[in-house]
């Protein structure tokens, strides 16, 4: 079985040069958003947004995401403390105008 080497036909050449930018472009996209997403999330979170970036290694990803499953939030830890500093009271509403 022989092949042919020669370049074959242009147009399929630049066919598929314009399908592979294209996949190209998507795949840069959609990493791209996964870091933005990630990103917010982690500093809803509480942690550095650029904690997100770990979302992108492998394993590092798996143990970032147990992590935020089952550890606690900085937010969390900071929303405790304060509950603790003012005695866990509820804020009283304003008491209407005579």
């Amino acid at each position: 079985m022989q092949y042919d080497l020669s370049g074959g036909d242009p147009a399929e050449l630049i066919a598929g040069g314009i399908g592979l930018i294209i996949v190209l472009f998507v795949a840069l996209l959609m990493l791209v958003l996964t870091v933005i997403i990630w990103w917010k999330i982690f500093s809803k979170a509480g942690y550095a947004g650029a904690m997100g970036l770990l979302m992108l290694v492998p394993l590092v990803n798996f143990i970032m995401l147990l992590v935020l499953a089952f550890g606690q939030w900085p937010i969390h830890r900071e929303l405790e403390h304060l509950k603790q500093r003012h005695g866990g009271s509820q804020p009283q509403p304003p008491a209407p105008a005579p």
